[in-house]
């Protein structure tokens, strides 16, 4: 567990590991230079499988890393300190993997929670779909909704280990860099049933989704490496064009990082994407630069209205 001032958050999140209907876990919660407490909340639960590391800022794929390191395990999971699980997710975990051993990484269905309402996340599973083998790639493509999110997901630490962790410096993204290393050389077996919460009601400011980060900071400027599954793998392919063609419309419209997102789109087979997003990008910059601030005028007067 990353922890950098959760202070509100973090209390729900240990004690929904507290609450696992399996007691057989560690919980290594590593705090990264949190000033606001949030690390003292955390030493307040007496529980000897938890164990508190502190260290100085330096970023939350270096926090989960340093925590991989620390834990004894043989299987990892990870949640951040603003989510939690219900209650039978480790119990669930353990047995998908006995069902289904072998695996590179193991995940679970989950809700997003907004508003304090759970809703489960549209992942594009087939339908009837309850668990077992599934193709990352095409599960992804469908609704674009993240299959494998980092506080539903369970892996080998030597799978873990061999991949080298969670990659530094990334602000977006730095899980899925990780996923996709692993699910286009190993199994992903996943298990259709919500048992994690995806918090979107923190402060926006610890959010890093719906942002224009830099490119060293955003994920799809961190896989050239695996550019040739790109002519191997159509399902990849697609899947990696459909996520560049979704994010690079707010880098458009942004003129510091207009040039690399074009060059970004100049990948993309345009042949397998809606007619839409071939017509949403013959616009000129500045049409897509009215048509995303009007979006987003509507999506704040949305938000003040329901907080209202």
């Amino acid at each position: 567990m990353p922890l950098y001032n959760k202070a509100p958050y973090v209390g729900k999140a240990v004690e929904s590991v507290l609450a696992q209907s399996c007691a057989d876990w560690e919980l290594v919660v590593v705090d990264d230079g949190s000033h606001d407490g949030s690390g003292d909340i955390v030493k307040q639960y007496q529980d000897p499988r938890i164990r508190l590391h502190r260290q100085e800022n330096a970023g939350v794929s270096v926090a989960r890393n340093t925590g991989a390191a620390m834990a004894g395990g043989e299987y990892l999971c990870f949640l951040d300190a603003d989510d939690w699980w219900e209650p039978t997710f480790l119990q669930e975990m353990d047995g998908l993997i006995a069902r289904h051993p072998g695996a590179g990484i193991y995940g679970t269905a989950y809700y997003m929670v907004k508003h304090g309402k759970q809703t489960p996340a549209p992942i594009g599973f087939d339908k009837g779909f309850s668990e077992g083998e599934v193709n990352y790639c095409q599960v992804y493509a469908r609704t674009l909704c993240m299959p494998l999110w980092t506080g539903a997901v369970c892996m080998p630490r030597s799978v873990f280990m061999a991949e080298g962790g969670f990659k530094p410096g990334l602000k977006l993204g730095e899980d899925f860099v990780l996923w996709i290393h692993v699910v286009l050389k190993h199994r992903t077996v996943m298990l259709n049933r919500p048992l994690s919460n995806y918090n979107q009601d923190v402060d926006v400011a610890w959010r890093g989704t719906h942002r224009v980060h830099p490119p060293e900071h955003h994920m799809l400027w961190h896989i050239d490496d695996l550019e040739p599954y790109e002519q191997s793998n159509p399902d990849y392919k697609l899947m990696i064009d459909s996520l560049r063609t979704y994010s690079m419309q707010f880098y458009i419209v942004d003129r510091r990082y207009r040039k690399a997102a074009r060059a970004m789109l100049a990948k993309v087979d345009w042949s397998r994407q809606p007619k839409r997003l071939r017509h949403l990008y013959s616009m000129p910059a500045w049409l897509l630069t009215v048509r995303y601030r009007t979006l987003t005028l509507g999506s704040k007067i949305k938000q003040k209205i329901l907080h209202t």
